[in-house]
């Protein structure tokens, strides 16, 4: 009878340690106190044509950002970029900018942009404008006057006389758009032609006169006086142009009027453009300086190489300060549904190991100018990329949609196609060139245009399989893309993720394991850490975690992605961790309070049996 007595005072105390175990698994999660807020952040990019539609236009709206910013809360977005909202005739769908400081009516008033701003600053909430420093609208009244003659504007464009060969006219040189043709332009009010890297309708600027720069600076300063948080500059490699206007060498001459044609080693990358950056770096820090804000961030688009990428942080010498970040674009530019875990490590170290000291990487998984993540890497390795590149040193940058595993709709018709670069190239090269199916309307949820627009039509077809993935569907499942997302933006929030060092592994060619940890304690076994497993293969795995990071026998599940057969709390062998197909998890210590119930139970096993013995 007392035994039996002592066992009933005792198992209520020991199941209540259990029912803490499952709550201290997410304990310890606490903000950085010492790094500056966008160090930390994940950005969300939104297309704002495609996010919601207030007004039942069919074309989302600034206010249809307002309306959603709660959800941005939810999800747990620290700040979001928006695409060019300014006045525009949308030859470029925004990137042909007719007035940088006025939002198109097509997305509503300067007024709208300001309550967007204040409704963000008041969910803590950052918003990012784009910057197109590049061109132009040639609707633009600078260009106007500039094509007319006009002083100050005369040279505000890179303009050159016509080549005369056998008595015709022919543009300066061999340089091409990247939308397809030459990239000179015939003006018959000027009598010279103007460069054009991109649309006819987008003439480049000439930074080569100061005033230029200056009309870029008082834009800065108008909008961060208004409630910008930061700025992306566009196209920003493609700023200045060597002086002598000389032909590139050829690259591929199959077509000369394809953009493949030449090297262009004459109209991007020049080094003239990190001193523009630094100077524009300055006119944000004082800025702030004068103001006493946070910080206004800066980051730049450049497809380049490494070594012209890491350029955009900093002078070799260390001395000029540039943008914040540049973005990078490895997990796009280097990487797809073919790479094994070698590639991934491969690249990964490459980055890190070269980021010039006290600088912040990024990771940037997609945008509007590139497809889909689900569309590139395959749909059944969404959560492990989305896993990696949340948990990784450094900013996350996340396309509208892709959370949920949108893909391409590339299915569309060329009738409904309307990307210039897509369009150039006719019905038959269309396709895979437009940039349409990735910036079809977000998914909402289930019913009319996917929820996005009451609009009889949509500027850009809704994707035809909707009904399958959509936000509201995969809010009310037990396991979605969305869901696994949001739990990893609020895991990446401990120290381990925004202070803790970083080691990678790749175990055989397919699964790909990295591990975050920081050094607190005097036996290192009893460090905080977190191994990351993601499997990008559909075959099964069995790994031993030790040869990336020396833990205890038993290790601790603390995420699984949507295709993992494993579940949050359980306890595993570090030797022998067995992962699924396509599998995605997050390991770490096994939580105190699990521990202290395991020895507390065993401490009661033995009491018990020495009770009975006695």
């Amino acid at each position: 009878m007392g035994a039996l007595k002592f066992c009933c005072y005792l198992l209520p105390v020991a199941g209540l340690l259990l029912a803490t175990g499952s709550v201290v698994l997410g304990q310890g999660d606490s903000s950085p106190t010492d790094k500056e807020w966008w160090e930390t952040a994940v950005f969300y990019q939104i297309y704002p044509r495609s996010f919601y539609d207030t007004n039942d236009d069919g074309v989302g709206d600034v206010r249809g950002v307002t309306a959603k910013l709660q959800y941005l809360k939810d999800t747990g977005i620290d700040a979001t970029w928006l695409s060019p909202i300014f006045s525009s005739p949308q030859e470029d769908f925004g990137y042909d900018v007719s007035d940088f400081k006025q939002v198109d009516p097509l997305f509503g008033t300067n007024a709208d942009l300001e309550q967007l701003f204040a409704e963000a600053n008041k969910l803590g909430i950052k918003i990012v404008l784009d910057f197109v420093p590049n061109h132009t609208s040639n609707m633009h009244q600078w260009f106007i006057d500039s094509e007319n003659g006009i002083e100050p504007y005369r040279d505000y464009y890179v303009w050159q006389p016509a080549k005369t060969v056998n008595g015709v006219r022919q543009p300066p040189n061999n340089w091409q758009s990247v939308f397809y043709g030459s990239a000179w332009e015939w003006s018959e009010k000027r009598g010279m032609y103007y460069l054009h890297q991109f649309a006819k309708g987008q003439p480049d600027l000439n930074f080569r006169n100061p005033a230029v720069i200056a009309e870029f600076d008082d834009i800065l300063r108008y909008w961060m006086a208004r409630g910008a948080a930061g700025f992306r500059v566009d196209a920003i490699n493609h700023m200045f142009e060597h002086e002598n206007f000389i032909d590139e060498p050829i690259n591929n001459p199959e077509d000369p009027n394809s953009y493949g044609y030449t090297h262009h080693i004459y109209t991007k990358d020049l080094p003239e453009i990190y001193d523009v950056i630094a100077h524009w770096r300055s006119v944000l820090d004082d800025y702030v300086r004068q103001t006493g804000g946070d910080t206004v961030v800066m980051m730049t688009e450049a497809y380049a190489n490494l070594t012209m990428t890491l350029r955009y942080y900093e002078s070799d010498d260390g001395n000029q300060q540039r943008a914040h970040f540049p973005f990078n674009f490895v997990m796009i530019e280097e990487l797809g549904e073919g790479s094994n875990a070698h590639d991934f490590k491969r690249v990964i170290d490459r980055w890190l190991g070269n980021l010039p000291r006290g600088k912040t990487t990024n990771w940037v998984l997609g945008n509007h100018d590139k497809p889909r993540v689900a569309s590139r890497y395959g749909v059944e390795r969404v959560d492990g990329m989305q896993l990696m590149v949340l948990t990784l040193p450094g900013v996350a940058v996340t396309y509208n949609g892709d959370e949920l595993g949108m893909i391409d709709h590339r299915d569309m018709s060329y009738a409904d196609t309307l990307d210039p670069q897509g369009c150039n190239l006719g019905e038959d090269g269309y396709k895979w060139a437009s940039r349409d199916p990735q910036r079809v309307p977000f998914q909402w949820d289930d019913t009319y245009n996917a929820g996005f627009s009451r609009a009889a039509r949509t500027w850009l077809p809704v994707h035809p399989y909707y009904r399958q993935t959509n936000l509201l569907k995969q809010q009310a499942a037990d396991y979605s893309h969305y869901k696994f997302y949001q739990d990893v933006v609020a895991a990446r929030k401990h120290r381990v993720f925004t202070h803790g060092e970083f080691k990678s592994r790749a175990f055989g060619d397919w699964v790909f394991a990295f591990a975050r940890y920081l050094r607190e304690s005097e036996d290192r076994l009893d460090d905080p850490y977190r191994v990351v497993l993601i499997n990008f293969s559909g075959e099964r795995a069995t790994i031993d975690v030790n040869d990336l990071y020396e833990i205890r026998n038993q290790t601790q599940v603390y995420l699984v992605g949507t295709e993992s057969r494993h579940k949050v709390g359980h306890r595993l062998d570090a030797k022998q961790v067995h992962l699924g197909p396509w599998d995605s998890i997050v390991l770490g210590p096994v939580s105190s309070a699990a521990r202290l119930t395991l020895s507390f139970g065993s401490l009661l096993v033995v009491t018990v049996l020495k009770f009975f013995l006695c």
